[in-house]
């Protein structure tokens, strides 16, 4: 028995070594993949590493930062929300429409900025609680629940606005969420790092985030170990979609206006920024890191296919082929662990 119990001892510390080992090559790949992108679009184009293109590639970094944390939380939980992109274009213009309506009503700037504000954070909350309740206790696939919600946003955001923007927002919006720069830091990449201190607090250092974790990596064992597995999930995703909220707030900030195709391609890019990062769509790990280097890898390809002047389209079927090789290559990261 003893001897059984040491060779099982031997061969749990010979797996634990290999993850160690795994977790550093991979930590330390993706900044030299976003080195080796930097060197060969600034060889192609020169002002790549010129400080008001740095800038701004941080600044549109952080939009997606908050994003891929959004996935990150559901795809902790082996789901993912399709609908980000145009609840994101819901949120947008439904708050401008209350900001605009407050403020030509005669209240005040700041009140009326602060009323959308709260508008936008409860819209999210209830399509996050609408997807959270369809996919873990009507028990509809995460894929058709949040597809089915992005035509739901799509058509809201085009019903609310007529299709057209949604102009005179407050400007204190754009002021303090955009043009503002705290010790010198655009407001944006303030607000991304909150987000991501936030996600690593709740995600660590709480039992909600720990079950999350749970549930995530051995749903039967979160069962076992009394955990409410379906009030859990859906938690996760009225998380995610608050954390949409928030950073699609912070989109119609820098526009200055409601946008009805403010989310774009914003759905592809934060799932691809979250695996990119080395979160596996299997569910069971997240890390704050994961949506800070995915999305600096995708923004760099972004900026650098710009000033090497690649065709648009082109830039998205490259997308395209980048989230296919990485989700093919997470499947080589599971067999190795």
């Amino acid at each position: 028995m003893n001897n059984l119990t040491s060779s099982q001892l031997t061969a749990v510390g010979q797996t634990a070594g290999r993850r160690h080992l795994y977790q550093m090559v991979q930590a330390a790949k993706l900044p030299v993949v976003l080195a080796v992108l930097l060197l060969i679009f600034t060889a192609l184009e020169p002002t790549m590493l010129s400080v008001g293109n740095l800038r701004n590639m941080l600044v549109q970094a952080s939009y997606l930062v908050i994003f891929a944390c959004a996935q990150m939380v559901v795809i902790l939980v082996r789901g993912f929300d399709l609908s980000l992109g145009t609840s994101v274009s819901t949120i947008s213009v439904a708050s401008g429409m209350v900001m605009v309506h407050l403020a030509q009503g005669g209240t005040h700037a700041d009140t009326a900025v602060a009323m959308g504000i709260l508008a936008g954070i409860a819209i999210g909350a209830v399509i996050g609680a609408a997807n959270g309740v369809v996919v873990s206790y009507l028990r509809v696939n995460p894929f058709v629940a949040t597809f089915g919600m992005l035509n739901i946003c799509l058509g809201l955001s085009s019903s609310l606005s007529g299709g057209f923007q949604i102009f005179d927002l407050p400007v204190t919006l754009n002021g303090i969420f955009y043009r503002s720069a705290p010790l010198g830091i655009p407001a944006p990449v303030v607000a991304s790092v909150l987000v991501l201190a936030f996600c690593h607090i709740l995600l660590v250092h709480t039992r909600f985030g720990r079950s999350l974790f749970i549930l995530g990596s051995n749903p039967r064992a979160a069962a076992v170990a009394g955990h409410n597995s379906r009030a859990l999930l859906a938690g996760a995703y009225v998380l995610c979609s608050m954390l949409v909220a928030a950073g699609a707030l912070l989109l119609t900030a820098r526009t200055g206006s409601g946008e009805p195709n403010l989310g774009g391609s914003l759905m592809l890019e934060s799932i691809a920024a979250a695996v990119i990062g080395g979160i596996s769509l299997r569910g069971g790990q997240a890390s704050v890191a994961a949506p800070v280097m995915g999305a600096l890898i995708i923004t760099t390809l972004s900026a650098g296919m710009n000033l090497a002047r690649i065709d648009g389209y082109l830039q998205q079927v490259l997308l395209g082929v980048v989230i296919v090789a990485t989700v093919f290559l997470d499947q080589g990261r599971r067999s190795v662990r």
